[in-house]
Protein backbone atom coordinates (compact mmCIF):
# COMPACT_ATOMS: atom_id res chain seq x y z
CA UNK A 1 0.00 0.00 0.00
CA UNK A 2 1.50 3.06 -0.99
CA UNK A 3 2.12 6.13 2.04
CA UNK A 4 1.42 9.41 1.85
CA UNK A 5 2.96 12.72 3.47
CA UNK A 6 5.95 13.45 5.39
CA UNK A 7 5.15 10.93 8.25
CA UNK A 8 3.80 8.08 5.97
CA UNK A 9 7.17 8.57 3.38
CA UNK A 10 9.74 8.48 7.33
CA UNK A 11 7.56 5.35 8.13
CA UNK A 12 8.20 3.45 5.23
CA UNK A 13 11.89 4.05 5.34
CA UNK A 14 11.89 1.83 9.12
CA UNK A 15 11.34 -1.64 6.45
CA UNK A 16 8.83 -4.16 7.79
CA UNK A 17 7.73 -5.10 11.20
CA UNK A 18 5.09 -6.82 13.07
CA UNK A 19 3.96 -3.13 13.51
CA UNK A 20 4.68 -1.94 10.37
CA UNK A 21 0.59 -1.88 9.51
CA UNK A 22 -0.40 0.03 12.77
CA UNK A 23 2.26 2.67 12.68
CA UNK A 24 1.24 3.28 9.03
CA UNK A 25 -2.38 3.39 10.00
CA UNK A 26 -1.17 5.85 12.92
CA UNK A 27 1.09 7.64 10.81
CA UNK A 28 -2.20 8.75 8.24
CA UNK A 29 -4.13 9.46 11.42
CA UNK A 30 -1.20 11.80 12.35
CA UNK A 31 -0.66 13.02 8.92
CA UNK A 32 -4.08 14.34 8.17
CA UNK A 33 -4.40 16.18 11.47
CA UNK A 34 -1.23 17.93 10.77
CA UNK A 35 -2.48 19.32 6.99
CA UNK A 36 -5.76 20.08 9.14
CA UNK A 37 -4.41 22.48 11.96
CA UNK A 38 -2.23 23.82 8.70
CA UNK A 39 -5.24 25.01 7.01
CA UNK A 40 -7.29 26.04 10.00
CA UNK A 41 -4.18 28.07 10.84
CA UNK A 42 -4.29 29.74 7.90
CA UNK A 43 -7.72 30.32 7.33
CA UNK A 44 -7.01 32.38 10.59
CA UNK A 45 -4.30 34.23 9.56
CA UNK A 46 -6.51 35.12 6.34
CA UNK A 47 -9.44 35.98 8.20
CA UNK A 48 -7.11 38.62 11.06
CA UNK A 49 -5.66 40.09 7.93
CA UNK A 50 -8.70 41.02 6.21
CA UNK A 51 -10.12 42.36 8.95
CA UNK A 52 -7.20 44.80 9.48
CA UNK A 53 -7.35 45.65 5.53
CA UNK A 54 -11.37 46.37 6.11
CA UNK A 55 -10.00 48.40 9.37
CA UNK A 56 -6.86 50.30 7.98
CA UNK A 57 -6.56 49.88 4.33
CA UNK A 58 -7.93 53.14 4.11
CA UNK A 59 -5.19 54.89 5.26
CA UNK A 60 -3.04 52.81 2.88
CA UNK A 61 -4.89 53.94 -0.26
CA UNK A 62 -4.72 58.22 0.77
CA UNK A 63 -1.87 59.38 0.98
CA UNK A 64 -1.24 63.00 1.97
CA UNK A 65 2.13 64.79 0.14
CA UNK A 66 3.94 66.90 2.36
CA UNK A 67 3.43 70.32 0.47
CA UNK A 68 6.61 71.68 -1.30
CA UNK A 69 8.16 68.13 -1.63
CA UNK A 70 7.98 64.89 -3.34
CA UNK A 71 7.38 62.66 -0.51
CA UNK A 72 4.43 61.66 0.93
CA UNK A 73 3.58 60.62 4.78
CA UNK A 74 0.54 58.34 5.81
CA UNK A 75 -2.49 59.70 8.21
CA UNK A 76 -3.50 58.07 10.81
CA UNK A 77 -6.48 57.18 12.43
CA UNK A 78 -4.76 57.80 15.87
CA UNK A 79 -3.86 61.67 14.36
CA UNK A 80 -7.31 63.11 13.98
CA UNK A 81 -7.88 62.50 17.81
CA UNK A 82 -4.36 64.49 18.94
CA UNK A 83 -4.76 68.08 20.38
CA UNK A 84 -3.42 70.40 17.62
CA UNK A 85 -0.21 70.96 19.43
CA UNK A 86 0.62 67.98 18.86
CA UNK A 87 -0.37 67.22 15.24
CA UNK A 88 -0.06 71.00 13.86
CA UNK A 89 -2.78 72.50 11.69
CA UNK A 90 -6.35 70.91 12.20
CA UNK A 91 -7.52 69.63 9.00
CA UNK A 92 -9.53 71.49 6.46
CA UNK A 93 -13.45 72.21 6.63
CA UNK A 94 -14.84 70.57 3.51
CA UNK A 95 -17.56 73.49 3.89
CA UNK A 96 -14.83 76.17 3.79
CA UNK A 97 -16.61 79.82 3.65
CA UNK A 98 -15.56 81.39 0.05
CA UNK A 99 -14.18 85.11 0.30
CA UNK A 100 -14.78 87.15 -2.98
CA UNK A 101 -13.62 90.26 -4.75
CA UNK A 102 -15.83 93.20 -5.09
CA UNK A 103 -15.85 95.80 -7.62
CA UNK A 104 -13.65 98.96 -6.50
CA UNK A 105 -14.33 102.32 -8.39
CA UNK A 106 -10.71 103.05 -9.90
CA UNK A 107 -10.01 105.56 -12.15
CA UNK A 108 -9.68 104.46 -15.86
CA UNK A 109 -6.39 105.71 -16.53
CA UNK A 110 -3.35 107.01 -14.60
CA UNK A 111 -2.96 110.22 -17.52
CA UNK A 112 -4.59 112.50 -15.70
CA UNK A 113 -3.41 111.76 -12.15
CA UNK A 114 -2.72 115.04 -10.20
CA UNK A 115 -1.91 114.91 -6.30
CA UNK A 116 -4.01 116.54 -3.97
CA UNK A 117 -2.92 119.29 -2.05
CA UNK A 118 -4.39 117.98 1.07
CA UNK A 119 -1.26 116.12 1.07
CA UNK A 120 0.36 118.65 2.49
CA UNK A 121 -1.84 119.07 5.75
CA UNK A 122 -0.92 115.64 7.66
CA UNK A 123 0.53 115.89 11.07
CA UNK A 124 4.18 117.53 10.79
CA UNK A 125 7.33 116.79 12.90
CA UNK A 126 10.60 115.59 12.72
CA UNK A 127 11.75 111.89 13.48
CA UNK A 128 15.04 110.47 13.19
CA UNK A 129 16.24 107.13 14.15
CA UNK A 130 18.73 105.63 16.36
CA UNK A 131 21.45 104.01 14.16
CA UNK A 132 23.72 103.07 16.37
CA UNK A 133 23.84 101.96 20.57
CA UNK A 134 26.66 101.55 22.58
CA UNK A 135 26.65 98.89 25.76
CA UNK A 136 24.91 99.53 28.86
CA UNK A 137 26.82 100.23 31.89
CA UNK A 138 24.79 97.87 33.80
CA UNK A 139 25.14 94.80 31.37
CA UNK A 140 27.55 92.23 31.35
CA UNK A 141 26.75 90.27 28.41
CA UNK A 142 26.06 92.57 25.16
CA UNK A 143 24.88 91.58 21.91
CA UNK A 144 24.33 93.69 19.43
CA UNK A 145 20.34 93.07 18.27
CA UNK A 146 18.78 94.82 14.81
CA UNK A 147 15.66 96.14 16.68
CA UNK A 148 17.93 97.58 19.05
CA UNK A 149 17.59 97.50 23.24
CA UNK A 150 14.78 99.98 24.02
CA UNK A 151 13.66 99.97 27.50
CA UNK A 152 9.88 100.07 28.53
CA UNK A 153 10.36 103.98 29.24
CA UNK A 154 11.63 104.91 25.95
CA UNK A 155 9.24 102.49 24.23
CA UNK A 156 6.71 104.72 25.86
CA UNK A 157 7.45 108.08 24.76
CA UNK A 158 7.89 106.57 21.77
CA UNK A 159 4.25 106.87 21.22
CA UNK A 160 4.03 110.59 21.14
CA UNK A 161 4.14 112.28 17.75
CA UNK A 162 6.89 114.37 18.65
CA UNK A 163 10.66 115.63 17.47
CA UNK A 164 12.11 112.57 18.38
CA UNK A 165 14.77 109.89 17.63
CA UNK A 166 13.50 106.63 18.43
CA UNK A 167 14.42 102.72 17.55
CA UNK A 168 13.46 101.62 13.86
CA UNK A 169 15.25 98.60 13.61
CA UNK A 170 18.99 98.49 11.64
CA UNK A 171 20.57 99.20 14.73
CA UNK A 172 24.30 98.71 14.77
CA UNK A 173 26.56 97.86 17.78
CA UNK A 174 29.12 99.77 19.20
CA UNK A 175 32.26 99.69 16.95
CA UNK A 176 34.22 96.31 16.42
CA UNK A 177 31.06 94.29 17.02
CA UNK A 178 29.55 92.51 14.17
CA UNK A 179 26.50 93.38 11.56
CA UNK A 180 22.99 93.33 13.08
CA UNK A 181 21.96 91.98 9.47
CA UNK A 182 19.88 92.87 6.20
CA UNK A 183 23.05 93.55 4.70
CA UNK A 184 21.87 95.06 1.26
CA UNK A 185 24.99 95.65 -1.97
CA UNK A 186 25.84 99.29 -2.27
CA UNK A 187 24.21 99.28 -5.56
CA UNK A 188 20.84 97.97 -4.78
CA UNK A 189 20.97 101.33 -1.86
CA UNK A 190 21.74 103.67 -4.38
CA UNK A 191 18.68 102.46 -6.51
CA UNK A 192 16.30 102.83 -3.70
CA UNK A 193 17.13 105.36 -2.70
CA UNK A 194 16.30 107.33 -5.95
CA UNK A 195 12.86 105.64 -5.55
CA UNK A 196 9.73 108.00 -5.11
CA UNK A 197 7.22 105.30 -5.40
CA UNK A 198 8.06 102.02 -4.12
CA UNK A 199 5.95 98.49 -4.49
CA UNK A 200 7.81 95.70 -2.68
CA UNK A 201 7.75 92.06 -1.28
CA UNK A 202 10.03 89.51 0.14
CA UNK A 203 10.29 86.00 0.19
CA UNK A 204 12.81 84.74 2.54
CA UNK A 205 13.77 81.09 3.17
CA UNK A 206 12.33 80.01 0.09
CA UNK A 207 8.51 80.08 1.43
CA UNK A 208 7.07 80.85 -2.23
CA UNK A 209 6.99 81.20 -5.41
CA UNK A 210 7.83 84.31 -7.51
CA UNK A 211 4.49 85.74 -8.33
CA UNK A 212 5.01 88.66 -11.76
CA UNK A 213 3.11 91.74 -11.56
CA UNK A 214 0.58 91.57 -14.33
CA UNK A 215 2.44 93.31 -16.89
CA UNK A 216 -0.52 94.08 -19.26
CA UNK A 217 -2.68 95.47 -16.04
CA UNK A 218 0.49 97.82 -14.82
CA UNK A 219 0.39 101.58 -17.14
CA UNK A 220 3.60 102.52 -19.17
CA UNK A 221 3.80 105.59 -16.43
CA UNK A 222 3.88 103.68 -13.56
CA UNK A 223 6.90 100.88 -15.22
CA UNK A 224 8.77 104.22 -15.81
CA UNK A 225 8.58 105.83 -12.38
CA UNK A 226 7.19 103.19 -10.00
CA UNK A 227 10.42 100.92 -8.03
CA UNK A 228 9.40 97.24 -7.90
CA UNK A 229 11.60 95.58 -5.54
CA UNK A 230 11.55 92.18 -4.49
CA UNK A 231 13.38 91.23 -1.50
CA UNK A 232 15.27 87.58 -0.99
CA UNK A 233 18.16 86.22 0.54
CA UNK A 234 20.46 83.85 -1.29
CA UNK A 235 18.88 80.07 -0.31
CA UNK A 236 15.73 81.65 -2.02
CA UNK A 237 17.75 83.61 -4.90
CA UNK A 238 19.22 79.88 -5.97
CA UNK A 239 15.89 77.93 -5.23
CA UNK A 240 14.32 80.50 -8.14
CA UNK A 241 17.18 80.26 -10.66
CA UNK A 242 16.42 76.64 -10.32
CA UNK A 243 13.27 77.01 -11.17
CA UNK A 244 14.11 79.48 -14.48
CA UNK A 245 13.55 82.64 -12.57
CA UNK A 246 16.67 84.35 -13.16
CA UNK A 247 17.60 87.91 -12.98
CA UNK A 248 18.71 89.37 -16.54
CA UNK A 249 21.25 92.01 -16.78
CA UNK A 250 19.44 94.22 -14.87
CA UNK A 251 19.00 92.68 -12.03
CA UNK A 252 15.05 91.98 -12.86
CA UNK A 253 12.84 89.10 -13.06
CA UNK A 254 9.89 90.73 -15.30
CA UNK A 255 9.07 93.81 -13.61
CA UNK A 256 10.80 93.04 -9.72
CA UNK A 257 14.16 94.35 -9.06
CA UNK A 258 15.53 91.62 -7.27
CA UNK A 259 17.66 92.78 -4.63
CA UNK A 260 19.45 90.39 -1.77
CA UNK A 261 19.46 90.46 1.43
CA UNK A 262 22.53 89.03 3.62
CA UNK A 263 23.41 88.13 7.35
CA UNK A 264 19.27 87.93 7.81
CA UNK A 265 18.63 89.36 11.36
CA UNK A 266 16.30 86.78 12.87
CA UNK A 267 16.28 83.06 12.44
CA UNK A 268 11.85 83.12 12.11
CA UNK A 269 11.78 84.01 8.77
CA UNK A 270 8.01 85.28 9.97
CA UNK A 271 9.51 87.96 11.65
CA UNK A 272 12.32 88.91 8.93
CA UNK A 273 9.69 89.56 6.32
CA UNK A 274 8.52 92.08 9.11
CA UNK A 275 11.99 94.20 8.01
CA UNK A 276 10.46 95.71 4.17
CA UNK A 277 7.17 95.02 5.43
CA UNK A 278 6.98 97.59 7.76
CA UNK A 279 9.70 99.91 7.43
CA UNK A 280 9.82 100.62 3.96
CA UNK A 281 9.99 104.35 4.60
CA UNK A 282 13.88 103.31 5.96
CA UNK A 283 14.88 101.05 2.95
CA UNK A 284 13.02 104.05 0.80
CA UNK A 285 14.12 106.99 2.27
CA UNK A 286 13.35 109.33 -0.62
CA UNK A 287 10.27 107.60 -1.32
CA UNK A 288 6.94 109.44 -0.91
CA UNK A 289 4.53 106.31 -0.83
CA UNK A 290 4.93 102.61 -0.82
CA UNK A 291 2.75 99.59 -1.90
CA UNK A 292 3.62 96.66 0.48
CA UNK A 293 2.22 92.94 -0.87
CA UNK A 294 2.75 89.50 0.45
CA UNK A 295 4.78 87.08 -1.60
CA UNK A 296 1.63 85.22 -1.96
CA UNK A 297 -0.03 87.52 -4.21
CA UNK A 298 0.13 88.63 -7.76
CA UNK A 299 -0.34 92.38 -8.42
CA UNK A 300 -3.19 92.81 -11.28
CA UNK A 301 -4.04 96.24 -10.95
CA UNK A 302 -1.76 99.58 -11.29
CA UNK A 303 0.05 101.50 -8.50
CA UNK A 304 -1.02 104.95 -9.28
CA UNK A 305 -4.41 103.91 -9.12
CA UNK A 306 -4.38 101.94 -5.84
CA UNK A 307 -2.80 105.26 -4.22
CA UNK A 308 -5.61 107.54 -5.46
CA UNK A 309 -8.35 105.48 -4.59
CA UNK A 310 -7.18 104.12 -0.97
CA UNK A 311 -4.93 107.53 0.16
CA UNK A 312 -5.74 110.30 -2.39
CA UNK A 313 -9.56 109.95 -2.41
CA UNK A 314 -10.24 109.36 1.34
CA UNK A 315 -7.64 111.63 2.30
CA UNK A 316 -5.50 109.35 4.25
CA UNK A 317 -2.25 108.84 4.72
CA UNK A 318 -2.48 104.30 5.95
CA UNK A 319 -4.42 102.50 4.11
CA UNK A 320 -4.93 98.68 5.41
CA UNK A 321 -7.69 96.47 4.74
CA UNK A 322 -9.77 94.28 7.84
CA UNK A 323 -9.60 90.44 8.33
CA UNK A 324 -12.25 88.72 6.36
CA UNK A 325 -13.45 86.89 9.43
CA UNK A 326 -12.31 88.12 12.66
CA UNK A 327 -12.03 91.57 14.27
CA UNK A 328 -11.63 91.50 17.82
CA UNK A 329 -7.84 91.02 19.03
CA UNK A 330 -9.09 88.02 21.86
CA UNK A 331 -10.24 86.18 18.83
CA UNK A 332 -7.21 86.23 16.88
CA UNK A 333 -4.78 85.07 20.21
CA UNK A 334 -7.59 82.20 20.36
CA UNK A 335 -7.17 81.41 16.41
CA UNK A 336 -3.28 81.94 16.98
CA UNK A 337 -2.93 79.15 19.78
CA UNK A 338 -5.76 77.07 17.99
CA UNK A 339 -3.14 76.70 15.06
CA UNK A 340 0.21 76.43 16.88
CA UNK A 341 0.89 79.87 14.99
CA UNK A 342 3.10 80.71 18.05
CA UNK A 343 4.11 79.58 21.29
CA UNK A 344 0.92 79.67 23.81
CA UNK A 345 3.15 81.33 26.89
CA UNK A 346 4.56 84.29 24.93
CA UNK A 347 1.17 84.74 22.87
CA UNK A 348 -0.66 84.99 26.57
CA UNK A 349 2.08 87.35 27.89
CA UNK A 350 1.81 89.62 24.89
CA UNK A 351 -2.29 89.63 24.90
CA UNK A 352 -2.32 90.48 29.06
CA UNK A 353 0.23 93.62 28.57
CA UNK A 354 -1.66 94.93 25.62
CA UNK A 355 -4.93 94.23 28.07
CA UNK A 356 -3.06 96.03 31.56
CA UNK A 357 -2.50 98.97 28.83
CA UNK A 358 -5.72 99.64 27.84
CA UNK A 359 -6.97 97.65 24.92
CA UNK A 360 -10.37 96.49 25.03
CA UNK A 361 -12.84 94.49 23.19
CA UNK A 362 -13.99 95.42 19.89
CA UNK A 363 -17.41 96.78 20.07
CA UNK A 364 -18.91 96.90 16.83
CA UNK A 365 -22.31 98.66 18.02
CA UNK A 366 -20.17 101.27 19.86
CA UNK A 367 -20.85 104.26 17.83
CA UNK A 368 -16.88 105.91 19.01
CA UNK A 369 -14.61 102.65 17.94
CA UNK A 370 -12.66 104.09 15.68
CA UNK A 371 -12.07 101.13 13.22
CA UNK A 372 -14.44 98.82 11.12
CA UNK A 373 -12.07 95.86 13.02
CA UNK A 374 -9.26 95.71 15.37
CA UNK A 375 -7.81 92.77 13.07
CA UNK A 376 -6.16 93.61 10.08
CA UNK A 377 -5.21 92.02 6.68
CA UNK A 378 -1.84 92.39 6.70
CA UNK A 379 -0.76 91.28 3.47
CA UNK A 380 -1.94 94.73 1.76
CA UNK A 381 -0.75 98.22 2.89
CA UNK A 382 -0.58 101.52 1.07
CA UNK A 383 1.33 104.58 2.85
CA UNK A 384 2.28 107.67 2.14
CA UNK A 385 5.91 108.47 3.94
CA UNK A 386 4.43 111.29 6.40
CA UNK A 387 5.86 111.38 9.27
CA UNK A 388 3.13 109.69 11.72
CA UNK A 389 2.42 106.91 9.22
CA UNK A 390 6.34 106.22 9.78
CA UNK A 391 5.78 107.13 13.23
CA UNK A 392 3.23 104.44 13.52
CA UNK A 393 5.22 101.84 11.28
CA UNK A 394 7.82 101.90 13.62
CA UNK A 395 6.02 101.56 16.58
CA UNK A 396 4.56 98.83 15.35
CA UNK A 397 7.86 96.94 14.15
CA UNK A 398 8.99 97.44 17.63
CA UNK A 399 6.10 95.53 19.04
CA UNK A 400 6.66 92.72 17.04
CA UNK A 401 10.75 92.19 17.81
CA UNK A 402 9.46 92.76 21.26
CA UNK A 403 6.83 90.07 21.41
CA UNK A 404 6.16 88.02 18.74
CA UNK A 405 6.09 87.79 14.94
CA UNK A 406 2.33 87.66 14.78
CA UNK A 407 1.60 91.50 13.93
CA UNK A 408 -2.32 90.64 13.91
CA UNK A 409 -1.94 90.30 17.18
CA UNK A 410 -0.29 93.84 18.09
CA UNK A 411 -2.03 96.48 15.02
CA UNK A 412 -5.06 97.38 17.46
CA UNK A 413 -3.22 97.91 20.41
CA UNK A 414 -0.20 99.91 18.64
CA UNK A 415 -3.00 102.24 16.62
CA UNK A 416 -5.02 103.06 19.38
CA UNK A 417 -2.40 104.02 22.01
CA UNK A 418 -1.16 106.07 19.10
CA UNK A 419 -4.23 107.67 19.10
CA UNK A 420 -4.86 107.98 22.52
CA UNK A 421 -1.59 109.46 23.76
CA UNK A 422 -1.76 112.59 20.59
CA UNK A 423 -5.39 112.86 21.00
CA UNK A 424 -4.67 116.69 18.63
CA UNK A 425 -2.03 115.13 16.54
CA UNK A 426 -4.47 112.88 14.16
CA UNK A 427 -3.48 109.94 12.08
CA UNK A 428 -5.61 109.55 8.92
CA UNK A 429 -5.78 105.34 8.66
CA UNK A 430 -7.97 103.81 6.12
CA UNK A 431 -9.10 100.73 7.05
CA UNK A 432 -10.70 99.32 3.93
CA UNK A 433 -13.11 95.80 2.97
CA UNK A 434 -10.99 92.44 2.62
CA UNK A 435 -13.34 91.86 -0.93
CA UNK A 436 -11.88 95.28 -2.20
CA UNK A 437 -7.79 93.49 -1.60
CA UNK A 438 -9.14 91.05 -3.51
CA UNK A 439 -9.67 92.76 -6.27
CA UNK A 440 -6.13 94.28 -6.20
CA UNK A 441 -4.52 90.89 -6.35
CA UNK A 442 -4.84 86.99 -7.41
CA UNK A 443 -4.19 85.34 -4.39
CA UNK A 444 -1.92 81.87 -4.06
CA UNK A 445 -1.12 79.31 -1.42
CA UNK A 446 2.36 79.80 0.47
CA UNK A 447 4.84 77.12 -0.73
CA UNK A 448 5.56 75.95 2.35
CA UNK A 449 4.64 77.35 6.26
CA UNK A 450 7.41 77.77 8.38
CA UNK A 451 7.58 76.03 11.84
CA UNK A 452 6.00 77.76 15.33
CA UNK A 453 9.32 79.73 16.53
CA UNK A 454 10.01 79.40 20.17
CA UNK A 455 9.49 82.54 22.85
CA UNK A 456 10.81 85.82 21.61
CA UNK A 457 13.36 88.07 23.54
CA UNK A 458 13.23 89.10 27.17
CA UNK A 459 11.11 92.10 27.97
Amino acid sequence: MRTRGIIGALLKSFGPSEHGTRLVRKGRRLGRFVRHKFWLWMFLFATIFLIYLLLFGLNMHFPAKLEGSGTSIRISARQEILPFHVVGRPPRSKHRKQYLPCEVGFLESVEYLVEPKEVMNFTQFSLEFIDQEGIPSHSNIYEPRFGGHQILEEREQSFFAKNQTLHCGFIKGPPGFSSTGFDIDAKDKAYMNECKIAVSSCIFGSSDFLRRPTSKKISEYSKKNVCFVMFVDEQTLGKLSSEGHVPDVTGRIGLWRIVIVKNLPYEDMRRTGKVPKFLSHRLFPHSWYSIWLDSKMRLNTDPMLIIEYFLWRTKSEYAISNHYERHCVSEEVLQNKRLDKFNHTAIDEQFAFYQSDGLTKFDPSDPNTPLPSYVPEGSFIVRAHTPISNLFSCLWFNEVDRFTSRDQLSFAYTYLKLRRMNPDRPFYLSMFKDCERRALVKLFRHREEPSPPGPPPVI
